[in-house]
């Protein structure tokens, strides 16, 4: 047992940096807001950082805000979404009251915004897509997060976009969750708040479109619509003004995409979208008509310079990808021609790779067949970002060769290796990976899962049916922890095409999935 002089009773208004709250080891502190402060954390038991949230020691006394804190953990750990994130437990350690959740890596909307320029269309499509997917998803749930600002969009390293903190989430039943906002208190963020929010009346999920509009607004124009000295002058602007037209603080944006912005502002519930997957259709046709990029579109770490590639650059590569699926289609009997799909999905994410190239005047890989040569970085995280520019062989190798003590940055080099295999039919090599990544522990589902999504669909080209099925089945319970895009995206093509050779109950299970992932596509 510990010493009792040396673990003196726990306040969580104290740094508690170094203490243990059940499975969790505090590392630092990571930031605090009005209700809970946020550490750094070490699972135990499973030996992977998280974020813990510690309610305030002063509120942990209000049985009010100590059900809205447990509210925050149901709500969200029913929501597993590859863009919101993940609540693994909620517990109590000597009356501290804590959530511990995934822990992203990178930083949120605001500090991106704070360091770098208003982004451009592509960098705004991504990020607007994945916020509209995971509000698509809360509201499937009959959840409103109440609380959509820029500090609670979070940017991954990896380019994945993730919706934070549903501590404010109230469900929508009018039976649950109204109680636990008293009378007379309006929570929420002034900045960003719906009218009707204002107004404290009753919030559904179109509430949260009116402030992701806000939040578009603000990464798009610079600052927010609307500002004032005080909160109640901010609010009472959100109640009666309307804001300067996008299209006059950008008009290098196309006007569809501003016109979106402006229906999620609507002042009124009615005039806006009736939900997320309206805006994520409408979204879809604006990147189809101005990108030509797949959809959805895995991007670069949003700690890279360049998101948003010159036209000429993005136009060279459509040709390319263009010219590649044609001459796949005309050499591939029709029978076959799903599996060509997948050899020109693959292309698509080799050219991606070395797409900032273009802009230097270096040759890509699909043009100049050569590699290029992989210098050590001062770090795995640097190494990572240099392959990610040149996307070849060599580059991930060189991952593993200068850091291979880094095991989770070795796993992502071996995520990208396996899809260079599978693009040159190395099926054997790719296979080899996918199935060392398909025998992983539990505490590594994202990789597991990558791994026997892998195994399906090496399985599924070399037309082996049975087998594919079976690691179909083993797939389904973590389907979820899949988090590679390109690989999402095999999946999905796969998993349409083989139909015929699943049976019912599996067909439609991956159907849902599928709506799920991709809500545009149905």
């Amino acid at each position: 047992m510990s010493d009792p002089q040396r673990q003196p009773s726990i306040r969580s208004d104290e740094d508690l940096s170094g203490r243990q709250l059940g499975d969790f080891r505090l590392l630092r502190r990571l930031g605090q807001g009005a209700m809970a402060e946020v550490y750094l954390a070490e699972q135990a038991s499973l030996r992977r950082q998280v974020a813990v949230k510690v309610l305030r020691s002063r509120l942990a006394e209000d049985q009010t805000y100590v059900q809205r804190f447990r509210r925050e953990a149901q709500a969200a750990a029913a929501l597993v979404h590859a863009n919101i994130v993940q609540i693994y437990e909620v517990g109590e350690v000597e009356q501290v009251h804590y959530i511990a959740q995934e822990y992203v890596q990178g930083q949120n909307l605001k500090q991106w915004l704070q360091r770098n320029s208003p982004p451009g269309l592509r960098t705004t499509l991504a990020i607007m897509r994945q916020a509209a997917a995971a509000l698509a998803k809360a509201a499937d749930q009959g959840i409103v997060h109440r609380d959509i600002k820029p500090e609670n969009i979070l940017l991954a390293r990896s380019g994945e976009v993730k919706v934070a903190d549903f501590g404010l989430a109230q469900l929508s039943s009018p039976d649950q969750g109204a109680q636990l906002t008293q009378v007379g208190i309006t929570v929420g963020t002034p900045l960003y708040m719906s009218p009707e929010q204002v107004e404290g009346k009753p919030l559904d999920p179109r509430s949260d479109l009116y402030s992701l509009g806000v939040t578009c607004y603000h990464m798009l124009a610079g600052s927010p619509p609307f500002s004032g000295d005080t909160a109640l002058s901010v609010a009472v602007q959100h109640l009666k003004k309307q804001p300067v037209p996008l299209e006059q603080v950008r008009p290098d944006l196309p006007p569809a995409l501003c016109r979106i912005v402006h229906r999620m502002m609507a002042k009124t519930p009615d005039a806006r979208y009736a939900s997320a997957r309206e805006v994520l259709r409408e979204l879809h046709h604006v990147q189809t008509q101005h990108l030509d990029d797949p959809w959805p579109e895995g991007l670069p770490g949003w700690d890279t310079a360049g998101l948003d590639l010159a036209p000429t650059a993005r136009a060279d590569a459509t040709q390319r990808l263009d010219v590649l699926m044609k001459t796949v289609q005309l050499a591939i009997p029709k029978r076959s021609r799903w599996t060509a799909w997948v050899a020109a999905a693959l292309a698509a994410f080799l050219i991606g790779g070395v797409l900032g190239l273009v802009t230097t005047g270096d040759p890509p890989l699909l043009a100049g067949g050569t590699e290029l040569a992989a210098p050590k970085k001062e770090s795995a995280f640097a190494q990572w970002l240099f392959a990610s520019s040149i996307g070849t062989e060599e580059g991930w190798e060189s991952i593993k060769r200068y850091f291979g003590e880094d095991q989770y940055w070795c796993r992502r080099a071996d995520q990208k290796l396996a899809l260079v295999y599978l693009y040159q039919k190395r099926y054997g090599e790719a296979m080899a990976i996918f199935q060392e990544m398909a025998r992983l522990g539990a505490a590594e589902s994202e990789f597991r899962a990558f791994g026997l999504a892998g195994e399906y669909v090496v399985y599924a080209l070399r037309e082996q049916y049975d087998r594919a099925a079976v690691v179909l089945a083993e797939l389904a319970p973590i389907r979820n922890a899949l988090r590679d895009e390109q690989m999402k995206q095999l999946l999905r093509e796969v998993v349409r095409r083989t139909a015929a050779h699943a049976d019912d109950q599996t067909a439609r299970q991956w159907k849902e999935f599928i709506n799920e992932q991709f809500p545009d596509a149905g």
